[in-house]
């Protein structure tokens, strides 16, 4: 059967929320009950067929075509299924979402991955702050699955993060791990500044040295052999890190005034 595919008819006047559009909200719905669905900008409704060309059957694997930065919240809560965005995504792509995958071929706006509990999200273009962080309000960040960004990363990645793996292929911005409680996170290009600010655990693993703030504390030079293993179960999710071979690493603890407990790695020749 083919995807169930909803094609942008144009260009939106307005961001529109389209969480009720996943596999696991449209599974027992006919395709008329489909198009009547009610998507809101605001507190104004409005059909998902007039906003979308709707093609085909498999409601566990969804496509959006045309797609831009104003659809918000898309494969919000997804459990199950898979969601092909087929341009860019709006904000908050992958809220709380449990499971399955979503593959965005374009940009996505700010708070991709907030709040994730599992699941996959691959990102080929760059995203906006807050990735894999907290939703306004609340606690806790990413609390597990994989986000893979083919491109860059904006401000504070993994912002209260608590479990996961988040990989980043280009730059990322200020405050990269910013109060980070557990989890990885891997960016092959550059960061910004405060990289690891009030971190309590988790680790960071770099290529590059960034300026980091007094609290966290050099630990000198190693030779780490499970990096070996690390960078091979990278492989499933990322050939770019999985291509890594050193096992030389730069480690930094902190950040100091939270116990400690975080790590830096920054791998590269010594």
């Amino acid at each position: 059967m083919s995807a169930l595919t909803f094609s942008l008819k144009k260009p939106l006047q307005f961001a529109i929320n389209c969480a009720a559009l996943t596999p696991d909200a449209l599974a027992k719905r006919t395709f008329n009950q489909i198009a009547a669905i009610p998507l809101y900008h605001g507190k104004q409704a409005v059909r998902v067929d007039e906003l979308f060309d709707i093609s085909g059957h498999d409601s566990a694997s969804l496509r959006f075509l045309n797609a831009t930065h104003q659809l918000d919240y898309l494969g919000a809560n997804l459990r199950s299924g898979r969601i092909d965005i087929s341009g860019d995504a709006g904000a908050y792509l992958g809220f709380g979402m449990k499971g399955g995958e979503i593959h965005c071929l374009g940009n996505t706006q700010d708070l991709a991955a907030c709040n994730m509990q599992n699941g996959l999200m691959v990102i080929h273009g760059n995203t906006g702050d807050f990735l894999g962080g907290a939703a306004a309000g609340l606690r806790k960040g990413m609390l597990g699955g994989t986000v893979v960004v083919k491109g860059h990363a904006g401000d504070r990645v993994g912002d209260q993060m608590r479990r996961g793996l988040i990989l980043i292929e280009g730059n990322a911005g200020d405050y990269c791990a910013s109060r980070m409680l557990a989890g990885t996170i891997g960016v092959l290009g550059k960061v910004g500044a405060y990289a690891g600010f009030s971190m309590h655990r988790g680790t960071l693993l770099l290529t590059t040295q960034p300026d980091l703030h007094p609290t966290m504390q050099a630990c000198g030079s190693h030779t780490l052999p499970f990096l070996n293993l690390l960078f091979k179960s990278f492989a499933p999710y990322s050939q770019a890190f999985a291509s890594l071979k050193t096992l030389r690493a730069a480690r930094w603890l902190g950040d100091a005034a939270n116990k400690g407990n975080g790590e830096i790695l920054i791998i590269k020749n010594f």
